[in-house]
């Protein structure tokens, strides 16, 4: 089954480019501080969107039947997709109960790999390591349905005696050679005492990446309207 690509666009963005029938993921609904159930709602979006809700404002005293009924009420009334809980604050017991929740819902319902442990559901992934294969990356969780994050990452990694430093940038123009494994151009500098080798994902390496991960059965990819539009 192909892959399916998302772009997720924020309120503002979703307001500008007023989407009818891309694949789009709306980012997102938020936890309100104020009540007990969830702020940044869509009004409208187009059919198979996917629904995001993410814990950018921490969890306070929602109540998760009301949060349930909620989301519930925009996925079918939106005729969605589905829905992903991309929670990124781990060790939180809000979030594992609205999670453990949300997976009742007649939709399918993907949750972020803190939280999806031991739950029945599609686990997201976050972006793949720039020197990591795609096949060992998804190994641990071999068996269950996988929703990828997908970015264009850039880093670099400093080599000397003392050892290997790591370091995430904003862009490297200057990576021109192409590693197919990886899905990342790269470029590397010879010090006097050190090798710096720069990596970089570009959408070129996204649509490669994708190509294999719908070749290993990686059913959804999500990814920022702002980079991969």
């Amino acid at each position: 089954m192909a892959i399916t690509r998302y772009l997720a666009m924020t309120a503002d963005e979703f307001a500008e480019a007023q989407p009818r029938s891309e694949n789009i993921a709306w980012m997102a609904c938020h936890f309100s501080p104020y009540t007990t159930s969830l702020s940044n709602l869509p009004s409208n979006l187009p059919t198979n969107s996917l629904l995001i809700l993410n814990d950018s404002t921490p969890p306070g005293h929602q109540d998760p039947e009301i949060v349930f009924k909620t989301l519930e009420n925009i996925l079918k009334g939106h005729k969605c997709f589905g829905l992903l809980l991309d929670f990124q604050r781990p060790g939180c017991p809000e979030c594992q109960a609205i999670a453990r929740e949300m997976v009742r819902l007649e939709f399918p319902v993907c949750v972020a790999e803190s939280y999806a442990k031991d739950l029945d559901c599609p686990v997201f992934l976050p972006p793949l390591p720039l020197t990591v294969p795609l096949k060992e990356y998804i190994l641990p969780w071999k068996g269950r349905d996988i929703w990828l994050d997908t970015a264009l990452n850039c880093e670099q990694i400093n080599i000397t005696e003392s050892g290997s430093t790591f370091r995430s940038i904003t862009n490297a123009p200057d990576c021109l050679q192409k590693d197919t494994q990886l899905h990342c151009h790269y470029h590397i500098a010879k010090g006097d005492h050190s090798i710096t080798f720069t990596l970089k994902r570009t959408k070129e390496d996204i649509d490669d990446l994708l190509a294999e991960a719908e070749a290993l059965g990686i059913a959804v990819s999500v990814g920022l309207y702002q980079e991969l539009k």
